[in-house]
């Protein structure tokens, strides 16, 4: 899977694709992978790398929806149970089953939990990743060794999914270009072609080359995430906002903080959403907040407020409160959220939506990674009767996802770590940058690996190292690529001295 196949691929056609996505995150490579395995004809432009935005900043969990339940949106639980079995069926090399356990510290949390996490486990029926119980405290302890034992009764476990975003996303795109889809990074749609009025394609430029080329299509898709009414006005100058963005923040500690193979979900948080403690590559993860936000930047900042949110509410549960010292890398992404008569993006539905300009321009946003499958096939089967495609059937609720031995890598023979405190190679750099589109060194270290996300730190020691590979595969400035890199990563160092 290498760009410039796919770049002359994109320049090659003549004639109209069947269908143009516009956006390289869950949504739109999701849009590709199901429009190209039904047959048509299939294009995908991303403006910057795939995952850049919201799509490699979640929470990593592949999940039902536990707080909706409480809020009694039974039929978006029930989707998204299922589609979470769907994920684990198609992908199981990327998403494995996680323990969740609520720690209980008032008398009625045991039987109040417990009973909903009954019905969750009834909703997912053959879905199911495993029974929820009820916990003793020693049982709780025994699988939480780190909460805080004050007052603790015991706890009830129960079971989603975790995994890796945009491992999953990258192996996406991999399926995308196997069922015959062109897809490009750094490839900006800077204008649209019009017909009678009518959405008929895009003018793109290669953001490397700087060269433009047309790209007509009999359909074209907005998938952009949290940029969706920026497209959309580019179109339409009149196009009224249907995006209400709202910022998730996360932080990440050493492993020590959640030394075992659960995961911790609170309830309630003083904001009355929940939270969730998760292992993560050998570190814990620590989110989420909902935070109403204005404008939207491609390289979202958690905000100090965030961060001390989510250390006050790690510390009530954990016998070793945490603080600012002991974040290794914060970072944040903004969710897409269709706006509703929701009084805060908080109580806001997940659920996806569908929506066609009266120029004929359809626009898919909502949603979360775990429903990405329904999004994109509902996205299709729309777009298949807009632009006048012959009907066919979808087929991804079991078409599995692409798969590489991890083999091919060591084959490289650089089996040399980037850095001590994490286990990723120069074997793994030179496989992104030749297989996988890597073209930066944030590419390498923020996406291809988790390194920026992990251990900020860490991954700034290793940038040099990565960018002498860059520059030897394909030709860029490993100077300007350093720089470029540490002006990204300062946005995931928290300031210290603000200690929680």
């Amino acid at each position: 899977m290498k760009r410039d196949e796919q770049i002359a691929r994109l320049r090659a056609r003549t004639e109209a694709w069947d269908v143009l996505v516009i956006g390289g995150g869950a949504t739109g490579v999701g849009v590709a992978v199901d429009a190209a395995s039904r047959g048509y004809s299939v294009a995908l432009i991303e403006q910057h790398d795939f995952g850049k935005g919201t799509s490699s900043r979640s929470t990593k969990l592949v999940h039902g929806g536990v707080r909706y339940l409480e809020q009694g949106n039974i039929p978006l639980v029930m989707e998204a149970l299922q589609e979470r079995g769907i994920l684990r069926e198609n992908a199981p090399h990327l998403v494995h089953d996680l323990a969740f356990v609520v720690p209980n510290y008032e008398w009625w949390e045991s039987p109040f939990y417990g009973i909903g996490l009954r019905l969750y486990d009834l909703l997912a029926g053959k879905y199911g990743f495993g029974k929820s119980r009820n916990l003793s405290r020693e049982e709780t302890l025994e699988k939480i060794p780190t909460l805080q034992t004050e007052g603790l009764r015991g706890g009830v476990v129960y079971y989603d999914g975790q995994f890796d975003d945009t491992r999953l996303l990258i192996h996406l795109v991999w399926t995308a270009t196997g069922q015959g889809a062109a897809l490009v990074n750094y490839c900006r749609a800077e204008s649209f072609l019009m017909d009678d009025e009518l959405v008929a394609g895009v003018v793109a430029r290669d953001v490397e080359s700087g060269a433009e080329c047309e790209i007509r299509a009999r359909v074209v898709i907005n998938a952009t995430g949290a940029f969706s009414d920026g497209v959309r006005r580019t179109a339409d100058s009149s196009a009224e906002p249907m995006i209400a963005p709202s910022q998730g923040a996360h932080i990440v500690l050493d492993r020590s903080f959640l030394p075992g193979d659960s995961a911790i979900m609170v309830p309630h948080t003083t904001d009355g959403r929940v939270m969730f403690a998760i292992p993560w590559h050998g570190h814990t993860l620590v989110g989420t907040t909902d935070t109403p936000v204005e404008g939207v930047a491609l390289e979202p900042k958690p905000m100090a407020e965030e961060i001390d949110f989510i250390l006050e509410n790690a510390a009530r549960y954990l016998d070793r409160p945490p603080t600012r010292a002991d974040v290794l890398s914060a970072f944040a992404g903004i969710r897409p959220l269709v706006k509703s008569g929701a009084g805060s993006t908080a109580g806001m539905s997940r659920d996806h939506s569908i929506h066609i300009d009266r120029n004929g321009l359809l626009t898919v946003a909502g949603g979360k990674w775990t429903t990405y499958r329904r999004m994109a096939e509902d996205c299709v089967n729309q777009a298949a009767v807009l632009g006048e495609l012959q009907e066919r059937e979808c087929v991804t609720r079991r078409l599995p996802i692409h798969r590489y031995a991890k083999g091919a890598i060591a084959a490289l023979g650089r089996n040399v770590q980037l850095h001590p405190t994490l286990p990723y190679t120069e074997g793994e750099v030179i496989w992104a940058v030749r297989y996988e589109m890597a073209r930066t060194v944030e590419d390498v270290l923020a996406r291809r690996t988790r390194a920026l996300l992990l251990n900020a730190r860490a991954a700034v020691a290793s940038a040099p190292r990565v960018a002498e590979i860059l520059e030897k595969e394909i030709g860029v400035n490993a100077r300007e690529q350093v720089t470029e890199f540490l002006s990204v990563a300062e946005g995931y160092l928290p300031d210290v001295d603000q200690r929680g």
